[in-house]
Parts: C-alpha cells; sequence; structure tokens
C-alpha cells in the first residue's frame, strides 16, 4: 500500500471510531510502542547483537589502556568528561548503568555539595540511530555503503590501535564478515592508495582525540591531497570547517570540496537525536 492510502485508511478506521472510544484511541496510537516492531529490521538486531558482544569484551568505556593519546586528552579536559560509545549504549542503557551506580551523568563540583553539574559525553562510535540516517538518508544509492545495507564489493577500516583491530577482526569473522571487510592496521598517511579509489570516505571524529593538534593538520592536508576522485563523498563528524578551524592547514575548502545540505527531519523514528544527526556533513569531491 502506497504512502497516501494507506494515511487515507488510516483516517478513516479513526472517523469510524466510536466518539466515546476516540479519545482513548489517539492517546493509545500517541504512546504506544505496538509500532516499533514494524520498523526494526534484521539489519538493526544483527547491529544490537554485535553491541552486546562488544560489550561484553570492553570496559564500560569502550577504551584500551594503549589508546595513549585519547586517554590523556580526555583527562586534561578541563571539565570532567567521560567516553560513552555511542554505538554500544543508547540513552536507556546509560540510564541503566546509572541506576546501577555504574556510571553518572553528573559530578560534583564541590566535594559534599548539592551543587552539581552535568558530565560531558563523547563517543568515537556512530550511534544505531546515526548509522541508519547515514546509509538510509545521507548516502545515495551506490555500491559503498555500510556491510547491512548493501551488496558493496569492499569495505575498509583503517584502524591505528592495535587492540581493536584485533577485537574487530574477532567480530568481522564471527558475524560472518570476512567476505567483503577489511580491517587495515595502519596510520591512514600512509594509505594514499585507499584514499584514491574510495567512492565513499567517512570519518568520525577521528583525529581530535588522537592527534596533536601539528599531526592533525598533516593528516588532514593528506586526506585532501588523496581523497580526490571527482564526485565521490565524504562523510565528516563534525563539519569540515570546526575541524579544521583550530588548525594550520593548506586546505582550500572550496577548491576541495562541496557541501551537500542534508534534510535532518526524514528520520522519523522515536529514538532521534536531531542535535547528534546535525553534526553529519556530507560533501561531494569537485
Amino acid at each position: 500500500m502506497e504512502l497516501a492510502a494507506a494515511r487515507r485508511a488510516v483516517l478513516a478506521a479513526v472517523r469510524g471510531t466510536r466518539a466515546a472510544d476516540l479519545p482513548r484511541l489517539l492517546h493509545w496510537m500517541r504512546n504506544t510502542h505496538d509500532f516499533d516492531e514494524l520498523v526494526v529490521s534484521n539489519n538493526d538486531v544483527v547491529l544490537r547483537n554485535i553491541a552486546e558482544d562488544l560489550r561484553n569484551r570492553l570496559p564500560i568505556e569502550a577504551m584500551f589502556t594503549s589508546e595513549h593519546q585519547a586517554v590523556q586528552k580526555i583527562q586534561q579536559h578541563p571539565l570532567p568528561m567521560i567516553h560513552v560509545d555511542a554505538f554500544l549504549y543508547d540513552d536507556d542503557d546509560v540510564d541503566s548503568l546509572c541506576e546501577e551506580g555504574k556510571m553518572s551523568r553528573s559530578y560534583c563540583t564541590e566535594c559534599g555539595s548539592y551543587k552539581t553539574a552535568s558530565l560531558e559525553f563523547i563517543s568515537h562510535s556512530f550511534s544505531l540511530m546515526e548509522l541508519k540516517f547515514l546509509y538510509h538518508h545521507v548516502l545515495p544509492d551506490l555500491t559503498g555503503k555500510g556491510y547491512l545495507y548493501s551488496s558493496a564489493s569492499h569495505l575498509y577500516g583503517v584502524e591505528m590501535n592495535a587492540d581493536f583491530c584485533q577485537l574487530q577482526e574477532i567480530m568481522i569473522t564471527k558475524y560472518e564478515f570476512i567476505d567483503r571487510i577489511k580491517v587495515v592496521h595502519a596510520d591512514i598517511c600512509t594509505q594514499p592508495s585507499l584514499l584514491q579509489k574510495a567512492d565513499v570516505v567517512v570519518m568520525n571524529n577521528v583525529f581530535e582525540y588522537f592527534l596533536d593538534r601539528q599531526e592533525q593538520a598533516r593528516a588532514w592536508e593528506f586526506i585532501a591531497c588523496n581523497v580526490r576522485k571527482r564526485g565521490s563523498l565524504l562523510v565528516t563528524v563534525p563539519s569540515l570547517e570546526e575541524s579544521l578551524s583550530k588548525l594550520q592547514t593548506d586546505v582550500q575548502l572550496s577548491q576541495w570540496v562541496e557541501e551537500v545540505q542534508l534534510n535532518y527531519d526524514v528520520y522519523m523514528e522515536k529514538d532521534v537525536d536531531r542535535e547528534a544527526l546535525e553534526q553529519i556533513h556530507l560533501y561531494k569531491i569537485l
């Protein structure tokens, strides 16, 4: 049934309801979770299973001690900050951890007082909501999408940390993704050929917490030099403008990319976080 016909059918059912029952029907329609299963796909279930599997293999902060630069950056932040992996923990998971005393959303500004402030949460991963928005609404229907959303022939992930590479290999093998996914243990600045051939490059908070400013500038200049295939797509979180604003680089955005405006209103599911979606930016290579 097409959308217009479905709307007419729903309205007809509502109009046909007894007047005495109509308020209760409308209340049910506004508040029920009975429709949730209609928008949950098998892919969502697989991703949630992977998230649960990873939660059982990682500490709550989802960071290894081998991530020296990231750990140091968080510790040096002027205000208290914790890393909460958005793929592993949604808001309900965080609420549960807070109730169990394993996590907190706030900190005391004066020990022993009632003066509290909200903790800043950061994540280096896309949440399930962000992944669905990215692959259903941001990227066009081409072969360079995520494993569960396309028939892409080659998907490459570049990871500097050996511990995370090993963990990713375990997940790829366990969930039988090995036919199309490859994890490269390397600094992205040693992979010019991979970037030059890519149809889509996705970069989510990739440098700020892992490299100092000079290394960040070098990395962005390398990206700008090698992501040059005309018409290819670059997805970044946050925007390129924000990432480059505090760095001294020779990157000329106007000569490299054109931003594609996104419609953030198309994501209609109940778990929408508009602020998080607005951090996702899409660019076309000129």
